[in-house]
């Protein structure tokens, strides 16, 4: 297994990433990278629990647009996995994709689409601070980052969280 050093590439790259995510789309609670899966799983934090119907109807609609969204554009998601789970009367909705065929434009289609079908009930990390261009160059970075990882980041599994209006990255 490799080691790494504060200052190495790889995993600034890989904090980087997380922390852009993160700062960029306040929706996201938590964000997760595994080394070895090469994946990202993305948790959302819902204030009530959706009955299994609009859970069946939400995952739907999710699937089905990523996977328009990768027929436009002429990729294929290798994984794409959409899953529910109650913690304490809080709703988790966690979204699994693969590193490798995963976009910035995604990252954002799964955002309007939970906005629109979830209304007030996601929770929201307060974003008033950043201004139009910081939201630019949270998105440039996204997108530089998500090129560097995909290819050559083969170190250790990172998480990120939301405290008190900060943003948190750790090794796993």
């Amino acid at each position: 297994m490799p080691k790494f050093q504060q200052n190495d590439d790889r995993v600034s790259d890989g904090v980087n990433l997380l922390i852009s995510i993160l700062v960029r789309y306040p929706e996201i609670g938590t964000i997760n990278y595994d080394a070895d899966k090469h994946t990202i799983k993305l948790t959302f934090m819902l204030s009530t629990i959706p009955s299994e119907t609009e859970f069946a109807r939400l995952k739907a609609t999710l699937t089905n647009s990523l996977a328009a969204y990768h027929v436009l554009r002429e990729t294929k998601a290798a994984k794409a996995d959409v899953d529910l789970s109650d913690c304490g009367g809080v709703a988790m909705l966690t979204i699994l994709r693969d590193v490798p065929t995963l976009s910035k434009g995604e990252i954002a289609l799964v955002i309007t689409l939970l906005r629109d079908s979830l209304n007030n009930r996601l929770i929201t990390d307060a974003n008033d601070a950043l201004l139009e261009e910081d939201l630019l160059i949270q998105e440039e970075v996204i997108d530089n980052m998500l090129a560097n990882i995909k290819d050559q980041y083969t170190g250790k599994g990172l998480i990120g969280i939301r405290e008190d209006g900060r943003v948190l990255v750790f090794n796993k």
